[in-house]
């Protein structure tokens, strides 16, 4: 749980520039600028105009080395660039500039005017057919909705981008497309695909001696390393990026190498002051160069710190201000981590009511962004479509409430035309009018919200649609029950508030993993928690990915038990249990109504929980032999089961 939520952070920071100032570039690109104006100075009028070009050329050359050192510097020297080039109407420096603007407003978190920037870019190099230009605006277009947590349009662009430098040769852009394809699959905890691009990268960039580029693999690679709790090499990778980073002047890079490697004092090592004083050295170098993204990372992982210190004033006060700055700048990804923080915050302090505030608002930003789509489809883009398709009822709809509402105003008008006092009625209907809709657009939204938070997405828009959702049967899925051991008897010996608070954490932990694998949470029953993968959605892997939520559910009671030794803190222990088969799923009941499953299979599940043990995952033969090449499995021989008879149980060791 700890990694999860320093790791929305974390990634936020890492992005690839592919650009950073190296001094001696600067100076000889000041020199030959001011040579050329010299040169102008020397020339006829008519003449003046042959040098205006390249002198474009290195105006935009100069912002891009100032991108993420001094974004104020170099939006100056793109605005240089924008004016010369509209001057002598050179197409390619006014993209250029374009292009540098856009990025400029990414690192300073003005997500939307960067990407009107961008867009603008690239309409430019699209009709002057500048490969290398388009691919850079896919690339930073990329970028910037991977900073609002828009993965699959941060992909579709990123592969656009890589098609063309793989096209025209450019190592360089090569390697930062692997990079930053990595870093959308590292948002969405496909580690061995992140790692796949990340040394994809790094390759190339070794060949090519890209210092920058063997900085941000460096920093990526250890990203990964990082949450799969390997340390020390966590630590060797963000040290080796950090080294570069300063040697090339990166201010950027060094602000997210101090951010990462306090992260993992704060997480493995526990040394928070070490934690603080890496993360106040990112922030401070940050606030100088106006990065509000970066900024916004820090204070939520000073947040963290002190809440993990037991600072709880200082925690707020730190997430607060990170909430209220990703709210300025339109990053839904921090804006739904800061909820999530300060519920855990209030929670903690046993203040649960404004906990459970933030957690609803915490569960609104994650379904926005974690759709079915976004988590299950990200590869082949199907969000997109979607939201095309959207957008165009959307529009219809738009336009058909505009006529109504033109129609009722023209009425107004014909009936009270002479008088004012007409006037006045009609402004006050329509007043009502909007005001109405609106409210009834929020209600609607709020009901939809809370529709999706208790139905699988597809059931959710089939009774929207139909006012109810037929019974369909699914012929391979995987069921997971999970249950708390001697869950009674801790009950009687804690208080009810901290029985709610250790289960609320728990679940909420079993929430996050289940959707990370793409199962769908049925229902909890009073300490037991069902789930189960395949369906609606079909899923051929569903037996592996359900054996491997419940390898990641056993990982999170297993620290959270570490966590809890030393305190007063009942430790509650788990048992999960598996079984793999058809069900029937659909939803009971007219009030309150819920989805549901049912079948032989979902009892047989039932009773590999009950025949489970202590930290044991206890699968049926049916979900074995789905998975024995992929886990290392204990044989237990056939066992005796409630109205089963005898059962082919196996208890599931590791991945192999």
């Amino acid at each position: 749980m700890k990694k999860r939520l320093l790791l929305l952070f974390i990634i936020q920071s890492s992005l690839f520039t592919a650009f950073s100032q190296d001094q001696h570039l600067v100076d000889s690109l000041i020199t030959k600028f001011n040579a050329l104006q010299a040169e102008k100075k020397e020339l006829r009028n008519d003449n003046a105009s042959i040098n205006d070009s390249i002198t474009a050329n290195i105006l935009y050359a100069l912002s891009k080395a100032y991108w993420g050192n001094n974004p104020d510097k170099a939006m100056d020297y793109a605005n240089q660039c924008l004016t010369l080039s509209e001057q002598i109407g050179y197409k390619k420096g006014i993209g250029n500039a374009y292009n540098s603007m856009g990025a400029v407003n990414n690192t300073k978190g003005n997500y939307s005017i960067g990407l009107e920037f961008q867009k603008k870019a690239l309409k430019i190099k699209e009709e002057i057919n500048d490969k290398k230009g388009i691919s850079d605006s896919y690339n930073t277009i990329g970028n910037i909705y991977q900073n609002q947590g828009k993965y699959p349009e941060a992909l579709k662009n990123h592969i656009a981008s890589l098609k063309i430098r793989e096209a025209i040769g450019d190592k360089q852009g090569i390697s930062a497309s692997y990079n930053n394809i990595g870093l959308v699959y590292t948002s969405q905890e496909n580690y061995p695909d992140a790692m796949k691009n990340h040394f994809s990268s790094l390759k190339i960039s070794e060949e090519i001696g890209d210092k920058e580029g063997i900085s941000a693999s460096y920093n990526n690679i250890g990203l990964i390393y990082w949450h799969q709790g390997n340390y020390p090499e966590a630590l060797k990778n963000n040290f080796a990026s950090l080294k570069i980073k300063e040697e090339i002047g990166d201010k950027q890079g060094v602000a997210s190498s101090y951010n990462n490697i306090g992260a993992i004092y704060c997480d493995n090592l526990s040394k928070y002051p070490e934690a603080l004083k890496n993360f106040f050295a990112s922030l401070k170098i940050r606030e100088e160069i106006g990065d509000k993204n970066g900024i916004a990372t820090s204070y939520g992982n000073i947040g963290v710190t002190y809440t993990r210190e037991k600072k709880y004033k200082e925690a707020s006060e730190y997430f607060k201000k990170g909430l209220t700055l990703a709210k300025e700048i339109g990053s839904l990804e921090m804006i739904k981590s800061n909820y999530n923080h300060l519920a855990i915050l209030d929670s903690t302090q046993g203040n649960f009511n404004k906990a459970l505030e933030h957690y609803k608002l915490f569960i609104i930003m994650r379904d926005s962004l974690n759709n079915n789509e976004n988590t299950k489809k990200t590869v082949a883009l199907q969000m997109n479509y979607e939201f095309n398709k959207k957008q165009v009822a959307d529009s219809i709809k738009s336009t058909e409430e505009k006529k109504v509402i033109k129609a009722e105003l023209k009425q107004e008008q014909t009936k009270s035309y002479a008088l004012y006092g007409g006037l006045a009625l009609m402004i006050l209907v329509a007043s009502v009018f909007f005001k109405q809709r609106n409210k009834i657009g929020k209600e609607k939204k709020r009901s939809d919200d809370l529709l999706l938070n208790i139905l699988p997405a597809e059931v959710a828009e089939e009774l929207k649609a139909t006012g109810a959702a037929e019974a369909k049967q699914f012929d391979n899925v995987s069921v997971l029950f999970t249950d708390f051991v001697g869950f009674t008897n801790i009950s009687e010996r804690l208080s009810p508030k901290e029985l709610v608070k250790e289960i609320h954490l728990c679940f909420t932990a079993f929430d996050e993993i289940i959707e990370r694998n793409g199962l769908e949470k049925i229902k909890t029953i009073g300490d037991a928690y069902l789930a189960v993968c395949g369906m609606p959605m079909e899923d051929k892997d569903h037996a592996k990915n359900t054996v491997k939520t419940a390898i990641e559910i056993m990982a999170f009671m297993n620290s959270r038990k570490s966590e809890i030794t030393n305190s007063k803190s009942e430790i509650l222990h788990i048992r999960i249990g598996i079984n793999s088969g058809p069900v029937v799923a659909g939803i009971v009941g007219v009030k309150k109504f819920a989805y549901d499953i049912w079948g032989d299979t979902v009892n047989t599940a039932a009773r590999m929980e009950q025949h489970s043990q202590n930290g044991k995952i206890n699968i049926s033969g049916s979900t074995y032999e789905l998975v024995k090449n992929d886990f290392k499995c204990e044989q237990r021989g056939k066992i005796e089961a409630k109205n089963k008879g005898e059962v082919d149980m196996y208890f599931v060791s590791e991945q192999i």
